[in-house]
């Protein structure tokens, strides 16, 4: 066994045949661009207020082709000696161009839940090529991107092309702004009124479904999702929030339908 795949194995952890196969020998390639200046053309291109023109996006893709053919040539051995951010970014960037790319695939489509037979199959389908190997949607964001960064505000940039979730940039991350931009998901996410909201007369911090469903995330970082959520919400909302005596939280609707951009 190469001395690549036992670096692999040993960041990545053993992985499930149905989530990970093994290609055989990834190339090498020049230095990986860490500005992702391709992706960013394809963002610009095609989303406007966090929704895709992905009919648009369908008639012109080559250049998210080639920007996710230079992911999947990126030698395992450069990636592993990039900074922290840098990596972080490309991993986001990854899940995000190719959730772009599946849709763009199956389009037109009038949610991610219609893709395959059984719930949850576009998230399981394998197709994203990293590091010498195949893996799904599910995986890259469980079990390589939560578990080695740790890092909550993940949960605001990860986007599944569906209207309940954080906004879609437009543009890509990148290593040398990534704390920022996160924080910014993060504001902009948590002042959605219809996804996230604190009700003082009543007391009910509103938040969306992604705080229940990776509850352990924030609670890990912020010891409760009031403490979490607090610094990111509006200033008035926020300042409610950390006055408020008795809290109860409840969860928004989450909003499945296609973050399609009209033509």
């Amino acid at each position: 066994m190469s001395k690549i795949i036992l670096q692999l194995r040993s960041r990545l952890g053993w992985l499930s045949v149905a989530y990970l196969v093994f290609l055989p020998g990834a190339g090498a390639a020049a230095e990986f661009d860490r500005t992702h200046v391709l992706f960013a053309r394809v963002l610009a291109a095609h989303v406007t207020d966090a929704s895709v023109a992905y009919a648009r996006l369908k008639a012109s893709p080559a250049e998210l082709d080639t920007y996710l053919e230079q992911i999947a040539t990126l030698p395992p051995a450069e990636f592993a000696a990039w900074e922290r951010a840098d990596r972080l970014a490309l991993l986001l960037n990854l899940y995000n161009a190719e959730t772009l790319r599946l849709i763009r695939d199956e389009y037109p489509v009038k949610s991610i839940r219609s893709i395959g037979v059984l719930p949850g199959a576009a998230w399981r389908r394998l197709g994203v090529r990293f590091g010498g190997q195949i893996m799904s949607l599910s995986h890259l964001e469980n079990e390589v991107i939560r578990p080695e960064y740790g890092e909550p505000r993940i949960h605001f940039a990860l986007v599944c092309a569906a209207r309940g979730c954080p906004p879609l940039r437009a543009e890509p991350y990148v290593g040398e702004r990534l704390a920022a931009q996160l924080d910014d998901q993060a504001r902009r996410f948590l002042s959605t009124p219809g996804k996230n909201r604190f009700d003082a007369a009543t007391g009910v911090l509103w938040l969306s479904p992604i705080f229940k469903w990776y509850g352990p995330d924030f609670t890990a970082a912020g010891g409760s999702l009031k403490a979490y959520v607090q610094p990111f919400l509006p200033a008035e909302a926020g300042a409610a929030l950390g006055n408020a005596k008795a809290l109860r939280v409840r969860f928004t609707d989450y909003d499945w339908s296609l973050n399609d951009s009209p033509q």
